[in-house]
């Protein structure tokens, strides 16, 4: 990542090759698992249920620190995708028993994004992250996250290992171990499996489970939850470069986190489709709102603060999704693609969304499934379509709309040379 003459390189092909690793790491890779679990998609879940502890607290009148939350989220997930498949038991004992060792292991990790990462700042807080002891209140909140996300997949694998007889004792432990964190807003009602909450983050916890290009073999697949948590780190990583301020850089992420949540209640409807004339676009939109409305939303209605943040998020109240937005005396208001909004709204006052740099690590995400698969030797005209479209519309453009000075040519041109 580096930045010349005014212009920031959006992101590099080797960050992004090394980013979608996680697609790649299985989880429980010695139990019998009825579908594929993958570190991408369990911290894309822990990131939608720290978003709604975090809400729910904010609600409450508590203060929290969103920018810790988030990199939180990030160096967890970098974190294990140089561990890869090492079990979080294995890491556990050592930390416990072996503590120097534990730190050295992961100044190590740290070490191994410097080829890819040219931040010392983040670095240097990844670092103390990983290893100093946290005493934050948001630490709680990203382990409880973190532990209910781990039980949901066992959940998913325990009727398959039953014939193991240490299976039940652990989802015990981890049931006991999520009731420590029940002062926590909403964690004892997940952790029942019952109530309208539950039933809401179930709607949620389905794109984990809806396959991206289901008309086309791929290898690795991605899911639409997976694939939404990987824009999410990319435009992470592009709101740095920017030095966004901390609610632009936050809000970023989660909008690009949700950006496909209304699928989670109409399924995927691929672009292709979408353009298939002018209007359906708007059209499918229109739909996508009112099925949230009535099937999604209404599970949270004891939320309103949550509610209110998520549709901001989504961009609900425009015809585009993919907007520039910001919020103007608490109502939600469109910036022009004219104006330059990292010159103009880079405050937290304004609460901006790069609606504009989201869609482009959308597209960006979009290419890389298509081209990864193809590189592995598995392609169709659907994904030969994909990559052909993606990198003709960036290389023939000359500027963002909205945010002006950042190159996205550099990145395509990096996969042709």
């Amino acid at each position: 990542m580096q930045v010349q003459k005014g212009v920031v390189y959006i992101i590099s092909r080797m960050l992004a090759n090394k980013l979608f690793e996680a697609f790649s790491i299985y989880r429980w890779n010695d139990r019998i698992r009825p579908v594929d679990l993958v570190e991408m998609d369990k911290h894309a879940h822990k990131a939608v249920i720290t978003f709604l502890i975090a809400s729910l607290e904010e609600e409450k009148g508590k203060e929290i620190d969103w920018e810790y939350l988030v990199d939180g989220i990030v160096f967890a997930l970098l974190q294990k995708i140089v561990l890869s498949d090492i079990k979080a038991t294995v890491i556990d004992k050592i930390r416990q028993d072996y503590h120097n060792d534990y730190i050295s292991l992961n100044k190590w990790v740290v070490d191994q994004y410097r080829q890819y990462i040219d931040d010392e700042d983040f670095l240097d807080k990844m670092e103390s992250f990983l290893c100093k002891e946290q005493s934050k209140h948001e630490y709680r909140i990203l382990q409880a996250a973190s532990k209910y996300s781990t039980k949901r997949e066992l959940e998913i694998i325990y009727n398959s290992n039953q014939s193991f007889p240490e299976i039940s004792n652990i989802l015990h432990k981890l049931t006991d171990e999520i009731m420590q964190f029940s002062d926590l807003p909403g964690i004892a009602e997940l952790n029942s499996n019952a109530g309208s909450l539950f039933l809401g983050m179930c709607i949620i916890e389905q794109l984990r489970y809806q396959i991206r290009w289901s008309q086309s073999p791929r290898i690795p697949k991605t899911t639409v939850l997976g694939h939404c948590m990987y824009v999410a780190l990319l435009i992470y990583f592009i709101s740095r470069m920017l030095k966004s301020c901390q609610n632009r850089l936050v809000n970023n992420f989660f909008a690009a986190l949700f950006h496909d949540l209304p699928e989670s209640v109409t399924r995927d409807i691929i672009s292709p489709v979408k353009q298939a004339t002018t209007d359906l676009p708007a059209i499918i939109k229109e739909i996508e709102s009112n099925i949230c409305e009535q099937e999604l939303y209404p599970h949270f209605s004891q939320y309103p603060h949550f509610v209110k943040k998520l549709k901001y998020l989504l961009g609900e109240e425009f015809d585009d999704e993919f907007c520039n937005r910001i919020m103007v005396n608490n109502k939600a208001e469109k910036i022009s693609d004219d104006k330059d909004v990292n010159k103009k709204y880079n405050a937290d006052k304004y609460n901006l969304v790069d609606g504009r740099l989201i869609k482009v690590c959308d597209d960006i995400a979009a290419y890389m499934e298509a081209t990864k698969s193809r590189d592995y030797g598995i392609t169709s005209k659907h994904l030969q379509d994909g990559i052909y479209s993606v990198s003709n519309k960036y290389l023939s453009m000359e500027k963002i709309p909205g945010v002006f000075g950042v190159d996205v040519k550099k990145f395509f041109y990096e996969f042709f040379n």
